[in-house]
């Protein structure tokens, strides 16, 4: 595949990391391979491929410099049916977006899974699977390209807060409302304590895995640990 055009404009293929390229256009070759219509279970994959393989260019790229020919170039679709499924670049940002918080999220039913009577455990629990998903490499790659397009598209952060950290969030205040009430711990307001124990044990190290640094899984627990007891002992009756 040639690197420019005839008249010296850059191929989509240029515009694209090879990394990139080489990830998405596997699944090309699966396509190309098809013979007759796809069925409903296939077309529901290589739209779900699509999204995947728009999200990393717009991840290198960024939204400005990512094109539309660039992103069906590496998904191996064409452009008429990309535009088939989202009329603008934009629409099909706010999807694979969309796709990885999906992705990303962790659903309520797993924190609640992890409730005990013992507090400290508990915090521990939701703090680590909290830390998991945020450290983790789609974590990560949603925080950068919502830190890159954030301003741009405003939508996308209500929608990370609204379907991930609010419910975290909620059901925090919960687990400390319910021990205040037992006599465990002494606070006034559930939702803002709960927001500063995830700031205490999770923002540290997300900003972290976000610049790049890595974290020896025991010294990550051992500040874990730290964290959640030092916010006990700040909540404890005196």
């Amino acid at each position: 595949m040639g690197e420019a055009y005839a008249d010296g404009r850059a191929s989509p293929r240029r515009l694209i990391a090879p990394r990139t390229f080489h990830y998405c256009y596997r699944y090309a070759v699966g396509r190309i391979r098809q013979v007759g219509r796809p069925t409903r279970e296939q077309a529901a994959q290589r739209h779900e491929e699509l999204l995947d393989c728009a999200l990393k260019v717009f991840l290198e790229n960024g939204f400005e410099r990512s094109t539309i020919d660039g992103i069906a170039a590496s998904a191996g679709m064409a452009k008429r049916t990309i535009y088939g499924l989202y009329p603008d670049k934009a629409a099909l940002f706010e999807a694979s977006v969309q796709r990885a918080v999906d992705r990303w999220l962790v659903p309520i039913e797993t924190l609640r899974a992890a409730e005990t009577d013992d507090l400290e455990e508990t915090l521990l629990a939701i703090g680590r699977i909290r830390l998991a998903g945020i450290t983790s490499p789609a974590g990560v790659a949603l925080q950068r390209i919502l830190n890159a397009e954030g301003n741009r598209f405003p939508r996308l952060f209500r929608l990370v807060y609204e379907q991930g950290t609010m419910p975290a969030l909620t059901f925090i205040a919960e687990v400390l409302a319910r021990h205040a009430e037992a006599g465990v711990i002494e606070i006034d307001d559930p939702d803002v304590v709960g927001g500063a124990f995830l700031s205490m044990v999770v923002g540290g190290p997300a900003t972290g895995a976000l610049w790049g640094v890595t974290w020896n899984p025991d010294e990550l627990d051992a500040r874990m640990r730290t964290g959640v007891r030092l916010f006990l002992d700040g909540v404890r009756p005196r």
